[in-house]
């Protein structure tokens, strides 16, 4: 991180003229303290929710700050941009508010949902290429053949501007804040949250979060080669190319970026739906998950945690939420050894039920694998309370006498 001054393509005064310009149009989503998140991280922990934005996401800002300033020659041509979701709603709910045409190109990985949103507003939605770089070529070949004008969902001082009333609304909320964790996608969001926050604040911390699989601003700026692709869940920051602009305010204003695998993510999702009763995506819950994966930074500290969407997939959302249970052991699958005679299921229902355990599923086994003719194999699925739950289970079905071995769930 660089001192400052430093010329940037975006100033705090054009984040205020933003807000101004934006208000009323657009949610001033709360920004509220978590006691639950702040003991687990041992920190003051404040989330700001940008999922309950009209769409979901704090896209609008930049959006619709970006659609306002078009000429009128502009909005009768119509807009354009490329987005894997939420980008893509913001443009076209603000542009369908303001009788701009909108066409959107989303990867062909983009949620259903996301996708169902789009069109809802009115967009016409083109879906094209493996990556957001592929949506975006097919978008400047469209703009270019349809005289659209084009807008860039990150690498834009309109967007950044806009993008940066998130910080505005923080400090105005929680002016004691010290840091500010921010999800990276191209980089649009954390430019402008740099920029307001260390123009009201100067000395505060700018933290960035991406996923392993892209984690381009923090390659770029610890100087090496971009290497990004693969399957996330965190879909709205899978982005492989990070924007000029942004990349300049980063490298003055941004202290660290912090990478975060799938599983912390998915852990974050579910966290923030049990303890905040909030619906987080991926990308939305890439700042808890770097605060929880990565806690050192953050102990003691006033930090802001942007939870910039919630635009998940709900199919997604009851894999990941399935998949947590599991992990945490509160969903686990028993297999046993039991004679192959009348009565032997009831007893162990009984014993799992007698132990508190709740039985999901149940499976039998007679003809594979070595199971003898006068035995089966039974795989039970429980739910349980927790991981010292299972062990219980486990201690009370071997104390009746079977063989009893956890295939997934908890290590007993």
């Amino acid at each position: 991180m660089t001192d400052l001054p430093v010329t940037l393509p975006v100033t705090l005064r054009d984040v205020e003229q933003a807000a101004r310009r934006i208000k009323g149009a657009v949610v001033h989503t709360p920004c509220l303290r978590s006691q639950t998140l702040s003991r687990i991280a041992k920190a003051d922990v404040w989330v700001k929710f940008e999922n309950l934005q009209f769409t979901a996401s704090f896209k609008e800002r930049g959006a619709l700050n970006t659609l306002l300033q078009l000429t009128p020659e502009e909005r009768t041509r119509g807009v354009i941009a490329m987005s894997a979701g939420n980008h893509a709603q913001g443009v076209a709910y603000h542009a369908g508010r303001l009788g701009i045409p909108a066409t959107i190109v989303m990867p062909s990985f983009t949620p259903n949902v996301k996708v169902k949103h789009t069109r809802d507003h009115g967009a016409r939605v083109v879906l094209h290429g493996d990556t957001l770089a592929d949506a975006g070529a097919e978008a400047r070949r469209l703009a270019e053949t349809g005289r659209l004008v084009f807008v860039h969902p990150y690498d834009d001082p309109r967007i950044i501007a806009g993008q940066g009333t998130v910080a505005l609304e923080m400090l105005q909320d929680a002016p004691d804040l010290d840091t500010l964790v921010v999800p990276i996608g191209g980089g649009g969001l954390i430019a402008g949250c740099a920029v307001a926050a260390h123009g009201l604040r100067p000395g505060i911390k700018i933290i960035g979060a991406e996923t392993i699989a892209y984690s381009a601003m923090r390659q770029l700026l610890a100087g090496e080669a971009v290497t990004a692709g693969g399957d996330t869940v965190a879909e709205g920051i899978a982005v492989r190319d990070i924007g000029v602009l942004p990349l300049k305010v980063a490298r003055a204003l941004v202290e660290r970026v912090l990478t975060v695998d799938e599983v912390a993510l998915e852990r974050a999702i579910a966290l923030l739906l049990e303890v905040e009763k909030t619906v987080a995506e991926g990308a939305g819950a890439a700042t808890l998950a770097a605060l929880l994966a990565h806690p050192e930074p953050f102990v003691g500290r006033k930090i802001g945690l942007v939870l910039s969407g919630g635009n998940i997939d709900t199919r997604l959302l009851a894999s990941i939420l399935l998949r947590g249970l599991v992990r945490d052991g509160r969903i686990v699958r028993l297999r046993l050894m039991i004679g192959d005679l009348p009565g032997q299921l009831a007893r162990v229902a009984g014993l799992i039920g007698k132990a508190g355990g709740n039985i999901v599923e149940v499976q039998h086994q007679r003809l594979f694998g070595g199971v003898v003719a006068k035995a089966a194999e039974l795989d039970v699925t429980v739910e349980t309370r927790d991981r010292d739950h299972v062990r219980d289970l486990v201690a009370a079905l071997q104390a009746d006498g079977f063989k009893v071995r956890v295939l997934e769930g908890a290590d007993a």
